[in-house]
């Protein structure tokens, strides 16, 4: 991570008896694209608007750039947001919206805020919007526009509260290369609130998973999906199947898949959890480890096809995901068959 430009320690937050933040403590760097990520009431817009500074805490630290936010008012801050619902005014033109938080900036004439104005819609591809009506816009086209007028202030920290969650798929998919693309160019803190495990995964430098008010885990993305570090981690980051285990001196046995190496410190029950493309349908001859199997379930999905498949001798059902091509078949259920996989491929939890 880059230098520090928040720090946050300790920070307790509640609403009245009911305890929304628990004791965070976190590091976001200058420049990161660091996203907040998971369920519903886990505590993740509730830190995001602490930083922002429209709510206030019981007790830790928050600092920005080295400054104590204590007290510190929201439009004292060097943060700026875009909001889930966009905030855009129906009546205003693009450009009046853009330049909407330049009106009282006494160190900028007229012509200068128009320059910065049309700079910011220029950044996200809406150059020449600017006479145009809000309300005529697509969600596509509004939701640039709330960038452009948070980026036009200039802010250190661009706070995101689900900016995408209002798109479709497709417009959805081409914002997330979007706004990466757009931090990378200018450079400054994007912090992400999202529920939607794919957009953090595609779009993060860091991913902070948070469960009833408190950080379970906080790594880069490609550590989050191969190293998860709990069982609820594992289980809200993709999918994963999860197979009983028992370890005695240093050996695992796994149902389905019989003995190996255990990691450290792990003894008794347990479990070992694998991904979809951690298992394969083994072609004949197939060397390496393989796991006899059923095939329970199917589904065509064009490029691939996701199995569900019931390992020999146990009740245990694993994911498999396979990619199609020529002269590779789809299995039905009820097909038996053998499933290659790796030990480097598990990872173990307690039970």
């Amino acid at each position: 991570m880059t230098k520090p430009l928040i720090s946050i320690s300790n920070l307790q937050k509640y609403y009245g008896s009911y305890h929304a933040l628990r004791d965070v403590s976190v590091e976001i760097g200058s420049g990161e694209f660091f996203s907040l990520l998971g369920p519903s009431g886990c505590g993740k817009t509730t830190l995001l608007r602490t930083i922002a500074g429209f709510e206030s805490y019981e007790s830790g630290a928050l600092r920005i750039d080295g400054r104590d936010m204590a007290g510190v008012p929201a439009n004292k801050r060097p943060t700026n947001m875009v909001f889930q619902s966009y905030a855009i005014f129906p009546h205003l033109s693009v450009a009046e919206n853009v330049g909407f938080g330049l009106r009282r900036r006494t160190d900028l004439d007229g012509a200068a805020k128009v320059r910065r104005g049309a700079e910011a819609l220029a950044m996200v591809g809406l150059d020449g919007y600017g006479d145009r009506a809000a309300h005529a816009l697509s969600g596509g086209q509004r939701q640039r526009v709330a960038l452009a007028r948070a980026l036009v202030l200039e802010p250190k920290v661009l706070l995101l509260d689900e900016p995408l969650s209002a798109l479709d798929k497709k417009m959805r998919e081409q914002m997330q290369s979007e706004l990466r693309r757009l931090q990378r160019h200018i450079g400054i803190t994007f912090i992400l609130v999202t529920h939607d495990q794919e957009e953090a995964l595609t779009m993060s430098d860091r991913i902070a998973v948070m469960f009833e008010g408190r950080i379970a885990q906080l790594a880069a993305p490609q550590t989050l999906y191969s190293r998860p570090a709990t069982r609820d981690v594992a289980e809200f980051i993709g999918t994963m199947s999860f197979l009983p285990a028992e370890v005695r001196d240093g050996q695992a046995e796994v149902a389905g898949l019989g003995a190996m190496p255990a990691p450290n410190g792990l003894s008794g029950s347990c479990v070992a959890g694998v991904r979809p493309e951690g298992m394969s349908i083994a072609e004949t001859g197939a060397d390496g480890p393989l796991a006899a199997a059923e095939i329970v379930e199917s589904a065509y999905f064009g490029d691939m096809t996701s199995y569900r498949a019931r390992l020999s001798g146990t009740e245990a059902l694993v994911e498999i995901s396979m990619k199609n091509g020529p002269g590779v078949a789809v299995l039905e259920p009820g097909t038996q068959t053998s499933l290659r996989w790796s030990p480097e491929a598990l990872v173990f939890f307690p039970a």
